[in-house]
């Protein structure tokens, strides 16, 4: 039991010791800590406002693919009972969410609402077809997924006339799948700067530290011990960085859109909100990483 007591102390004072050394690395190299500081706020900054923007719009593409529906209307020679019957059927196929049936008063009730008159009271007859009104699941709203289903809808009876907006759809898809590779792009420059910006630092710290580890590996210390240190340095900055980023979005979002562009502000808001948060624990991820980086290289080398 005193052995794991023992135990218990020296791993607490191990970490204490990386704690504190990692914290007087930063004020030891100011001035390098203090540019990887600043390139890690303005690179997470950009990241966040650029998020923000790639969130709203993903979300916004998302509500556009929750009300994408497929018409279909049915051939005069059927009845009510059988165009509901159909219906049904199509309401079980994979990928459609709901299935509402217009019947043709119905359909003459929308057409009244629409131009004001009746359309018995314009022709003399109502001509208008029986119709079923599909939403589609948005996971299903992809060209390929819709015209799959249209067959589908096609098999169950001849003489279904399908309609959907397809150009649209493909368009839709295609701008989001543009938009997409842009936002994983810009992404993965900004976050390489910022790790090769954090292990340039901590790269400095480990050279200017180079007899001190040198002595340390000469008395059996592990590489846990030797490089704690100097990975809690990295993550602190990253965190600084994180933290300042996630005021700077704060400050352009609550102050600067909320006074001047309130609509664009109610679209961005709720994505805001949530890139913030990711901020902190992205700045010290990507602190870490570049302390990871910049550690084993210059270990595998002392």
């Amino acid at each position: 039991m005193k052995q794991s007591k023992s135990g218990k102390n020296s791993d607490t004072m191990s970490l204490l010791y990386s704690i504190r050394e990692g914290i007087s690395g930063t004020g030891r190299a100011k001035l390098p800590a203090a540019v990887t500081i600043a390139t890690g706020f303005f690179s997470l900054l950009l990241l966040g406002l650029f998020g923000t923007v790639s969130l709203s719009f993903y979300q916004i593409i998302q509500e556009v693919r929750s009300r994408v529906e497929i018409e279909v209307f049915f051939d005069d020679s059927m009845t009510d009972l059988q165009a509901e019957s159909l219906a049904g059927q199509m309401k079980s196929l994979a990928g459609v969410g709901d299935a509402r049936f217009v019947s043709r008063n119905e359909a003459a009730d929308r057409f009244a609402r629409d131009f004001g008159e009746h359309v018995e009271g314009v022709l003399g007859v109502n001509p208008l077809p029986r119709s079923v009104r599909l939403s589609i699941l948005p996971e299903y709203t992809g060209p390929d997924r819709i015209v799959a289903i249209g067959k589908k809808i096609g098999a169950l009876d001849p003489w279904l006339d399908i309609r959907y907006n397809q150009e649209y759809l493909a368009g839709l898809e295609r701008n989001a799948h543009v938009f997409t590779l842009i936002t994983a792009g810009m992404g993965g420059v900004i976050a390489l700067a910022t790790i090769v910006m954090n292990a340039f630092t901590v790269r400095l710290a480990m050279y200017a530290c180079r007899d001190r580890i040198k002595t340390m590996r000469l008395v059996g210390a592990t590489r846990w011990f030797i490089s704690a240190p100097f990975l809690f340095e990295g993550a602190l900055q990253g965190l600084v960085s994180g933290g300042l980023a996630a005021l700077g979005v704060w400050l352009v979002f609550e102050q600067v859109l909320w006074r001047y562009e309130p609509a664009v502000y109610k679209i961005l808001h709720p994505s805001a909100a949530l890139v913030s948060i990711g901020l902190l624990a992205l700045g010290i991820v990507l602190g870490l990483s570049g302390s990871l980086f910049s550690v084993a290289r210059f270990l595998r080398k002392a």
